[in-house]
């Protein structure tokens, strides 16, 4: 999902490079202009400062997602939970990260531990960050609680869903 907001800031940074090197081509002996070139070159900096934030914002979520993926894979034996699990509202803390109230419910006859995958997304349902919530020693037939913060500043409209529970 990362792919859509990468390629939306490389086609606006295009469009851009387009529009501002169609507005002056040339003066009237055939050469570009001065203002012309200074806006292509303006132009292409917009381009490659808009390419390296979606690269930053790309690496940052995988990076996020790779961790989440190890995280589980530490929960040895686990079973799916997501019925099981529940996220209060999502707000955004001073700091700019996102956070959301996970509350896990063990059904098992035993005390128990739950990792649970968050994603974070925006109003279109782009991937913005993941994280994963331990919640431990949740008691037979009680429920636990955590706190899913995102691993940097978002903003805009975020949506905490839980993409993945495993009780172990």
């Amino acid at each position: 999902m990362t792919g859509n907001w990468t390629r939306g800031a490389a086609g606006t940074a295009l469009a851009l490079a387009v529009t501002v090197g169609a507005a002056g081509c040339s003066d009237n002996s055939g050469t570009p202009s001065t203002g012309s070139s200074k806006a292509a070159s303006a132009a292409s900096k917009a381009a490659s400062a808009a390419s390296s934030l979606a690269s930053q914002g790309t690496d940052a979520l995988a990076s996020a997602t790779a961790e989440a993926k190890r995280k589980l894979d530490e929960a040895k034996g686990g079973v799916k939970a997501k019925d099981d699990v529940s996220l209060g509202s999502t707000t955004i803390g001073s700091d700019g990260k996102a956070t959301a109230t996970v509350t896990a419910k063990n059904t098992a006859d035993a005390s128990k531990s739950f990792a649970v995958q968050v994603n974070f997304t925006d109003t279109s349902g782009n991937l913005l960050d993941v994280t994963v919530v331990k919640i431990s020693d949740v008691a037979a037939g009680a429920s636990g609680d955590g706190t899913a913060t995102s691993n940097r500043k978002l903003t805009g409209q975020v949506k905490a869903d839980v993409a993945t529970a495993l009780r172990y």
